[in-house]
């Protein structure tokens, strides 16, 4: 009897063994095996997300068949605390391996909607909103205004809803604190005031990326940081012969190099053409200089400068005062720090612009002004061809 028995339970045991391990493999080809999904889809884990939260909100999407089995294959593979916030691309057909790994790479977030505000040079700016289609990577302009005009509904639907809109401030080269401020105090999806604003020169131009609401004051600090390192790492690689004493006066001529010139291949030649000057004492005499003089930088000067402009002694007037001006003339990006600190070896001692939207470079009195001749029959040219 005794011998029955034990051959009965020792027969459930291998039962019991075989089952196991059937649903154990069972359990790993779900796991690995191609997923539920026909079309891709963007997927959002949460900050401080828990892995149940994840995988039951990855069911609810219809990415995963089980979430009990993706998380206990998040256990097995000890990726369970590994979870990366942000917004990713789940493609078509991925398997909870694959999902799993997108969401613990820590790669780039990457959202279907996006709003980017425009910082523009009267302090205000534009929302340009897009969205990036999943599984192609197509990029579609959904609409793009001013905040000072009608805002579109489409807008409002996506912002006022959970679609996952991210949001972005993107800071042009050249701009102003006061141009920075003001139009950040134009966008609506932040928040706070700026209770202090860093020195003229020391916002780093770029995009941020930042989450509704986010605190003002606290963006314009992340890019003045980021505006000390790029000037910090610029000046530990500059050029032995460069006359500048400082990073501070590094920045500032960074920041007229900024405004001079648009043309990235051009930063290195105007650079140099203001080291030359500096080297050999002449003034700078740049008409941005003055500009900013006359608005401190508050907004764009809008009209051609007076003489009595040209003659004003003011810190800024490089027409009147020696050397530098006392303080940046506005937020310079990576280029144009970089160009100040090694520029290019040349004789050029004046430019002035060719027409095409660069500049004639010179070496002598003589060249610059017969490139200067040249400038202003172009502008004649082009005067009376406005008004045929």
């Amino acid at each position: 009897m005794w011998k029955h028995i034990a051959a009965n339970g020792l027969s459930f045991l291998i039962v019991g063994f075989i089952a196991f391990a059937g649903v154990i493999g069972w359990g790993q080809r779900t796991f690995t095996s191609e997923g539920p999904l026909d079309q891709a889809i963007f997927f959002e884990v949460a900050r401080g997300a828990s892995l149940r939260t994840v995988s039951e909100n990855l069911s609810e999407e219809g990415a995963i068949s089980s979430a009990m089995i993706f998380r206990l294959g998040a256990d097995y593979t000890d990726q369970a605390g590994a979870l990366r916030f942000g917004n990713y691309e789940i493609p078509a057909g991925a398997s909870m391996v694959d999902i799993l790994d997108i969401l613990t790479s820590g790669g780039a977030s990457t959202f279907r909607y996006t709003a980017t505000f425009v910082l523009e040079n009267q302090g205000s700016g534009e929302i340009r909103l897009r969205e990036r289609v999943p599984g192609t990577g197509e990029i579609i302009d959904l609409a793009r205004f001013a905040y000072e005009e009608e805002v579109p509904e489409i807008y409002r639907e996506l912002t006022a809803g959970d679609a996952g809109v991210v949001y972005r401030i993107s800071v042009p080269e050249g701009l102003t604190n006061w141009q920075i401020v003001e139009g950040l105090t134009q966008a609506e999806f932040l928040s706070g005031e700026v209770s202090e604003q860093p020195a003229e020169g020391m916002l780093a131009p770029d995009t941020y990326e930042v989450a509704r609401g986010a605190d003002r004051q606290g963006l314009l600090d992340r890019m003045q940081a980021a505006q000390e390192d790029i000037l910090a790492l610029a000046w530990a690689e500059r050029a032995d012969d460069v006359p500048l004493d400082t990073p501070e006066e590094a920045l500032i001529l960074a920041s007229i190099i900024e405004k001079e010139t648009s043309v990235p291949g051009e930063r290195g030649a105007v650079a140099s053409v203001f080291e030359n000057r500096l080297n050999r004492g002449m003034r700078l005499q740049t008409d941005p200089t003055v500009i900013y003089g006359v608005t401190n930088g508050r907004g764009v000067l809008g009209r051609g400068i007076r003489q009595s402009e040209l003659r004003d002694d003011n810190p800024w007037n490089t027409y009147v005062i020696d050397g530098l001006p006392a303080t940046p003339i506005a937020n310079p990006g990576r280029a144009a720090i970089a160009a100040a600190v090694n520029p290019d070896e040349t004789d050029f001692v004046f430019f002035v612009a060719d027409g095409s939207g660069g500049h004639a470079f010179a070496e002598t009195l003589e060249e610059h002004n017969e490139n200067v001749a040249r400038w202003r029959q172009i502008e004649a040219e082009q005067g009376a061809a406005e008004t045929e």
